[in-house]
């Protein structure tokens, strides 16, 4: 693609209009236009909307667009030194997603100077989210030239050609990205898209689990691996897979993108990325963010929440505390943060005080269903599960979607030592929420390798669930399930071999207490006894 073509969009269409029609203006009112130093074939650049950013935003914004008409009217600023300035106000204008507005200044800044690849990658970027495609595969492709062994553009450029419905172009991309960075979970998820758009099942199968396997997280990886497992004829597979709602992508790591990011100095900008490092397990990170939003909004109580959530992840109990209690009952996130400080003194061994703390917000607001549940949990974990199970029953009154009450009462019908109820209760969360995959199907098979009452056990039916959570998950709970499993069906020196391989990994993970535990049923195994104790006391959420 030429660098400097110019493309037929509404953006460029109100452009021409307005030169069309004259009356510049004054170049820092929103929709005047700044003029291009004459004779580079540059195109003018609409004047940024100042009047609704943020204040510290605006600053940044003006300074950055000051120096770019400082170096337009200056006759001796180099083609480079224009581009820079062109694609550092392009830059801020992304980062804020003003993405129309942006364009015109990447488009300048890449004329004057095509060896620059963010421009070229930014480019890329601003048409991947606006339109057209074909404009982002151009772009990308520019970048790609420049830099052959970027992974992140080989993926975004390999997206979109899968977009635009040219599979064999994105498969060599996707498969030289696999090359250069096999622990790349996009890579391998778009080799995998790449494989089912031309019809190759087994190695879509194969990338696909591979992707899943390197970011559970990224749930939009099960629909198409459920679609390969489905046109394999495997229906079972398909359907785990098909009814997990997909929302969050493989990304590849992209430091162009996370430069962008770090650009923009407001309380929204810092807010956004925290949020995303908090989605990511980055809790530190997250924690950090959310100070610096709160340095430039004090007030947000929102904001104060999300500190708090942050630092508890951190194992920072009493820092999460403090921002908790800071949050007043007249702000909107009073509620939310009430619970969470609830749960937090649980954590911290002063259940007596979340349960006063808790029973205060369920009688506030007593169609808060967050906070019934919440209050229901300390109550069993109190040693109160009758209770407990109560509050769990008036939870689908107020909000019949709320599988962590299904799972709450399960598991205090367990404390009750009432396992036929509880089992029918998991079997029945099970088909009320199957999106939530083995949140209910892999107690339930604990139940029917374990549990004391013989009228609830099946081994076999156990063994079975827990192989094809195997599939797709691996965990030392879910290995200690399947050991209880083959001890109930009689496999003992397996179900042995198994727990001694747990207690392994427990010790080199540094989990000592864990390995300690996990050998008590060993001991039973070893002796040809099976397990009769789906969980401790300890364990029970």
């Amino acid at each position: 693609m030429s660098a400097t073509r110019r493309v037929w969009t509404p953006a460029t269409a109100i452009l021409v209009c307005s030169i069309a029609c004259g009356s510049p203006g004054d170049p820092t009112t929103p929709g005047a236009l700044l003029d291009p130093p004459p004779g580079m074939g540059l195109q003018p650049v609409p004047a940024p909307d100042f009047s609704t950013m943020e204040s510290g935003v605006e600053a940044q914004m003006r300074a950055v667009h000051d120096t770019l008409r400082e170096r337009i009217d200056d006759s001796g600023a180099t083609a480079r030194e224009l581009s820079r300035a062109y694609g550092e106000m392009a830059s801020l204008l992304m980062a804020a997603r003003d993405l129309r507005t942006a364009e015109p200044y990447y488009r300048n800044a890449l004329a004057l100077d095509p060896s620059d690849r963010r421009w070229a990658y930014y480019l890329g970027h601003l048409y991947r989210n606006q339109g057209p495609l074909t404009e982002a595969a151009a772009s990308f492709e520019h970048a790609r030239e420049l830099d052959p062994n970027d992974v992140a553009t080989l993926v975004w450029l390999g997206d979109a050609y899968l977009a635009l419905g040219r599979p064999d172009e994105a498969r060599p991309l996707f498969g030289r990205a696999v090359e250069l960075d096999p622990a790349s979970a996009a890579a391998w998820y778009g080799a995998g898209r790449a494989a089912l758009a031309v019809g190759e099942l087994g190695p879509a199968v194969e990338a696909l689990e591979r992707a899943l396997a390197l970011n559970p997280g990224a749930t939009a990886i099960h629909y198409p691996l459920g679609l390969a497992w489905r046109r394999l004829g495997e229906m079972e597979r398909a359907e785990r897979h098909l009814a997990i709602p997909g929302t969050v992508e493989a990304q590849p790591a992209d430091p162009l993108m996370m430069a962008l990011d770090d650009l923009l100095e407001s309380a929204s900008a810092y807010e956004a990325r925290g949020r995303f490092a908090f989605d990511a397990g980055q809790w530190a990170a997250a924690a950090d963010l959310f100070e610096r939003a709160l340095a430039l909004d004090p007030g947000n109580a929102g904001l104060r929440h999300r500190l708090g959530r942050a630092l508890r992840r951190m194992g920072d109990l009493r820092g999460a505390e403090d921002q908790l209690r800071r949050i007043g009952p007249e702000a909107p996130e009073f509620g939310g943060a009430q619970v969470t400080l609830g749960e937090l003194l649980d954590e911290g061994g002063r259940g007596d005080e979340a349960l006063a703390l808790l029973a205060a917000a369920v009688e506030r607001n007593p169609d808060d269903a967050s906070a019934r549940v919440a209050y229901a949990g300390v109550l069993g974990r109190s040693g109160r599960p009758e209770e407990a199970l109560a509050e769990y029953a008036r939870v689908p009154e107020v909000d019949p979607a709320r599988p962590d009450a299904a799972f709450g009462a399960a598991m205090n019908l367990v404390r009750l030592e009432r396992y036929g109820a509880a089992r029918q209760r998991l079997e029945a969360a099970a088909d009320d929420f199957p999106e939530q995959g083995s949140r209910f199907t892999h107690p339930l098979a604990r139940l029917l390798a374990a549990a004391p009452d013989d009228a609830v056990r099946d081994g076999r039916r156990a063994l079975g669930i827990v192989e094809g959570l195997a599939e797709t998950e691996q965990s030392l709970l879910l290995g200690e399930t399947l050991a209880m499993a083959l001890a109930e069906v009689g496999r003992y020196a397996e179900a042995a071999t198994v727990q001694r391989d747990l207690i392994s990994a427990a010790a080199q993970s540094g989990l000592r207490d864990t390995a300690a535990a996990l050998g008590a049923n060993l001991r039973r195994y070893e002796r040809g006894l099976p397990c009769r104790q789906p969980w401790t006391a300890d364990e029970l959420p």
